[in-house]
């Protein structure tokens, strides 16, 4: 019974580093006509657990994520195709349940920062009015979201699955003519944890 406590580390604080893949999309926020499809995008960080109890904890993340979509639509009365590639700041603050040393369940606010974005117009039909209007819009650099997962937990190693889905517009003041849209993506990491 004690070697298998020296496995249980639920009443340790313990920082770790993460890597992985999300596969983001977006949803439509006000109906527009716009059809999006998934993309998929990395993410790296590092979390910390701290533990109020042996079942229950606080774990804040500082991660870079990759977001995006592949979209088409109409705007200003032209079909467009575009690639959106968005580099997030992501600070999710979670509380983790651990019922036990190997599942960890997450859920909890998120906080994202646009850090950077890159849009690719593929096709020919568009014009520079339309590629302004993409260009000059207003778009929220600080969003608010939601997450929750879970973790499996083998020693050090830590595999992570997580669903977040943003819950304010991107738009900075809802001027834009281009599509209102809110991200959603799933994220699969793998990581090491120092205890």
């Amino acid at each position: 019974m004690a070697q298998d406590g020296e496995l249980d580390n639920r009443g340790k604080v313990s920082l770790g580093l993460k890597a992985g893949l999300n596969y983001s999309n977006v949803y439509d926020a006000q109906a527009e006509d716009f059809r999006a499809d998934s993309k998929t995008g990395y993410v790296f960080g590092a979390q910390l657990s701290i533990p109020l109890n042996q079942f229950v904890a606080i774990q804040p993340e500082a991660l870079f994520a990759q977001k995006g979509f592949k979209g088409e639509g109409t705007l200003l009365g032209a079909g467009y195709e575009l690639t959106r590639t968005t580099n997030y700041l992501d600070i999710p603050l979670q509380l983790a349940v651990k019922p036990s040393e190997f599942i960890t369940i997450l859920a909890g606010p998120q906080f994202s920062y646009l850090l950077r974005q890159k849009d690719v117009f593929s096709s020919t039909s568009i014009s520079y009015t339309q590629e302004q209007e993409f260009k000059n819009d207003n778009i929220r650099k600080n969003i608010f979201g939601f997450t929750g997962g879970l973790d499996i937990n083998l020693r050090h190693l830590v595999l992570g699955g997580r669903v977040g889905w943003d819950i304010v517009n991107n738009r900075g003041d809802g001027t834009s003519n281009t599509p209102r849209y809110k991200n959603a993506w799933f994220q699969a990491t793998i990581g090491y944890m120092l205890y």
